[in-house]
């Protein structure tokens, strides 16, 4: 295993990945970070699966952080602390089943220090295959069908809706700017904003978490940037099942009510807990 000297980390960036189960999806994650063209980072993995497995990793600066499944929080923290006691400023959490393009360290390192004490997302296109709705696109569209290009928060639902989801990009969300949630897919910020805010909740085990993450920071006055020059392309939910699974449900509604509850108007706090109790 490749390490880099505590002395060298300032300016560096940590990458951050939880691993699940599922390490075959690894391998496009792996020879993205491989190509780029800013060699400038070093990649911190949070493996939480219940039966481990060697990670054929070479050429590549990592560490691996082996811990019990605890929830997706708990290994973006774990990645975190780590690579906050190893003296990085830098961060992006990006989630192992997406990949990018060779420009995309530099991309994010530029964001950060162009936008300091910020938290920033990137525009995140589906993986050709992946898209929700498969039959509608034209062969040529696959790879261009956009998952999240900025976000908002539906305080009436609880819910953080993608802006730009499953539309074709058509350069329509190239202009950068503010944004009202930042998905935890790739979410990319500098130390000050810990600092601020601190780690993320680790209540909410998967899902919301990174919603939870945005709305404290943004009640401490941390601006939500929407930055389109860094891209991913992402396998949906493929540590959970697909889109639509058991477990994307079960969590999905439970910490949906989570947030509702901490955050949300009254009368949708009611709303929430009346679809929640109405089945029991």
């Amino acid at each position: 295993m490749l390490h880099t000297s505590t002395a060298l980390s300032i300016n560096k960036l940590a990458i951050i990945t939880v691993v699940y189960q599922n390490y075959s999806i690894l391998k496009d994650f792996l020879e993205s970070l491989k190509k780029q063209q800013n060699q400038n980072f070093e990649l911190f993995i949070a493996d939480l699966s219940d039966k481990k497995q060697p990670l054929p990793i070479s050429n590549l600066k990592f560490q691996i952080l082996n811990s019990s499944n605890l929830g997706y929080a708990h290994g973006v923290n774990l990645g975190l602390k780590k690579a906050i006691a190893e003296g990085f400023d830098k961060f992006c959490i990006v989630n192992d089943d997406t990949y990018f393009n060779n420009d995309f360290i530099g991309n994010v390192l530029s964001s950060i220090i162009n936008h300091p004490s910020s938290i920033i997302g990137g525009k995140i296109y589906y993986a050709p295959g992946y898209e929700y709705h498969k039959d509608k696109y034209l062969r040529d569209d696959h790879g261009r069908v956009i998952w999240y290009a900025g976000g908002t928060v539906d305080w009436n639902h609880a819910l953080t809706p993608h802006r730009g989801v499953d539309e074709v990009d058509k350069g329509q969300y190239d202009q950068s700017g503010p944004s009202g949630f930042v998905n935890g897919c790739l979410m990319a910020f500098d130390k000050t904003v810990i600092d601020q805010v601190g780690f993320w909740d680790e209540k909410y085990f998967l899902y919301f978490e990174d919603a939870d993450f945005c709305e404290r920071a943004k009640r401490k006055g941390v601006e939500l940037y929407y930055d389109p020059k860094i891209m991913v392309w992402h396998k949906n939910a493929q540590s959970t099942g697909g889109p639509g699974s058991a477990i994307h449900q079960k969590y999905q509604k439970a910490n949906r009510l989570r947030f509702g509850l901490k955050y949300a108007p009254l009368r949708t706090k009611l709303h929430l807990l009346k679809n929640f109790l109405l089945p029991l």
